[in-house]
Parts: structure tokens; sequence; C-alpha cells
């Protein structure tokens, strides 16, 4: 891949130039050892300029609408003069590593708008099914005036818990009648949610939705109250009917104004921050450790090893460990 310098992309980026945003994410996202240089570059050019943007991480089982939703926000966003990029983490192939779906066709509207940049992402081997680069795309998008940043995740691991440690506010879709309303709450989920969303909430669906928010907010009263000061917000929509929508942008204005006042807001920005330094010397350590020639070795005879019961697998860690010096 030929790259611009990274001068020359921030240059673009900064005057909003989809398609220099487009090849500066190309970049940051290239696995080419060749191109790492030039991407921190472009990083740290972009991390220099102020944002007052907003991200949204949203979450949701496959067939809650997210798609749908997404367009409808991101078009009443874009209506009231907001700038929104949407960052759709794509489930991938594990053979191919290829996205199985394919968010620009799911999201044909809001793709066609100006002030709307969608960027589908292959998950591939990412943990948690999010695209190993989101962050420092989120700090491009930021870079080039983007007001919202919304993160989609593909719903299903442990995506959400990825999503969360990057985002300022965290949205959870559910469906009502889908047999889930308590069941299949998951305790995590529930605790880092700030707004539930009943979406669908249209037809003669209503009785079921109104019972569902009876539950969630029930439900939610079990769980401690939230660091951020913020009272989490159970609510319904309908984005194909695009109703319920308008409701909660305002919502996560109150939130912004909410954090903001207390300073919970950069405060958890600055967390994640130190957060993300720490999870990417883990991964940098963890690299550096597989690509040494005794250690590949040694883990195929160790495996062995394992395999025919000789060793256990945390005394095998640990002469693996010990082999890395030898």
């Amino acid at each position: 891949m030929e790259i611009a310098s990274p001068e020359e992309l921030f240059q673009g980026i900064r005057e909003g130039n989809k398609s220099a945003l487009a090849r500066g994410i190309t970049l940051v996202e290239s696995t080419n050892p060749n191109h790492f240089a030039a991407a921190e570059g472009l990083v740290a050019r972009c991390l220099s300029v102020p944002t007052s943007s907003i991200r949204i991480g949203i979450t949701g089982v496959p067939g809650v609408g997210k798609s749908t939703f997404i367009e409808a926000f991101g078009a009443h966003l874009v209506a009231r003069g907001k700038k929104v990029a949407v960052l759709a983490v794509d489930p991938s192939s594990s053979l191919t590593k290829g996205s199985i779906l394919g968010d620009k066709t799911r999201m044909e509207n809001l793709a066609r708008h100006d002030s709307a940049f969608i960027r589908p992402s292959p998950a591939s081997d990412a943990l948690g099914g999010v695209a190993r680069k989101t962050r420092e795309t989120i700090i491009l998008c930021e870079a080039a005036g983007f007001d919202a940043i919304l993160v989609e995740t593909v719903g299903v691991g442990q995506s959400e818990i990825a999503v969360h440690s990057m985002v300022d506010f965290f949205l959870l879709l559910k469906l009502a009648g889908a047999g889930d309303e308590l069941q299949g709450i998951k305790r995590g989920i529930m605790e880092m949610a700030d707004a539930v969303v009943i979406n669908k909430a249209d037809g003669n669906n209503m009785e079921r939705v109104q019972l569902a928010i009876t539950e969630f907010q029930q439900a939610l009263h079990l769980y401690p109250k939230k660091e951020s000061g913020w009272t989490p917000v159970v609510t319904s929509c309908s984005a194909l009917e695009n109703r319920g929508i308008k409701e909660i942008w305002e919502m996560i204005k109150e939130f912004l104004a909410t954090t903001k006042a207390s300073n919970y807001f950069e405060n958890n920005r600055t967390q994640q921050n130190k957060n993300w330094f720490f999870q990417t010397v883990a991964a940098l350590l963890n690299q550096e450790f597989y690509k040494k020639e005794v250690v590949q070795k040694t883990s195929e005879a160790l495996l062995q090893k394992i395999e025919n019961k000789a060793i256990s697998p945390y005394a095998a860690a640990q002469q693996l460990i010990r082999a890395k010096d030898s």
C-alpha cells in the first residue's frame, strides 16, 4: 500500500476530507510493520486537536435492530447540524477474515449524507470482536471534526466490554417479548449500560414494551449507584417509525451536562487512556514474546506434553517463561 505522509493525511483530515480520513484509518489498521511509524505520527497529530465530541457505544444481540436504530439516530443528529461517524465492527469469518455484513448497505441513507461517515471494520481476531485499532480510529474521526462517534458492537462475546472501555455513553438495545427481559440479562452488560432502550416499540407490541420497561427499571435498582452519578434510563423507541429518537438524544445531552459538571466526563476519558496504555503494553509484550524462535520451538514440545498429560498447563507455562531467556 502506497501511503501519504502523516502530515499530508493530517491536513486532509483536518479539512474534513473523507477520503483522507478513510486512508488514515486504513493506515492505522495496517498490520504492516513498515506502516507503524507513519500511523503513530498521524495519531499523535490528531491527538493534539481539541475536541468536544461524544463517544456513544451501541450494543444489543443480533436482530435487535442496531443498524436501523443507528441510521435513524444518525439522521436525527445530522438534521441538527451534527457531524456523525459510525464505526461499525462487523463479525468476521474465522477462515477468510472477511466481513460477513456490509454496514454501508445496511445504512444507505445515512451513508449518502455529507455530514456522515460510516466505516465498517472486520472484527477479525481482535479481543471481544472489536477492531484492534478502534480507539485510534475514534481519534482520527474527532480530528476530522465529527461531533458524535457511534461505535456499534457485534453484540456477542466480550465485545460490549471492549467498547465500553472506549466510549462516554453506553446504550443497550433490547427487544420486548423476546423472552430475555430478565432471564437473558447479563449482569455485566446491565451494570455498564447508561441507558436501556427497548427497540421496535410499534404495532401491537406496545403492551409488551411497557412490561419490559417496568422489569428493566426494577432490575436496574439492584445494581450499585454509578460512579458517574448518572442514573441509567430505561426507555423505548421505534427506529423504523422514527419515534423516541429525539428523546434519546435529549437524554444523552442531559448525561453530558451531568457528567461534565462533576468532572467525571474528563476523568473517565483520562482513565480510559491509562487503561489503553496498559492494554497496549500487554499486547506488545505478548507479540514480542511469541516472536522468539526458542519460545516457538519450546511451545510445540510443551503442547505435545500437555496433550499426553505429561505436564500440567500451569507448569508448562512456567517452563515456557523460563525458556525465553535461554
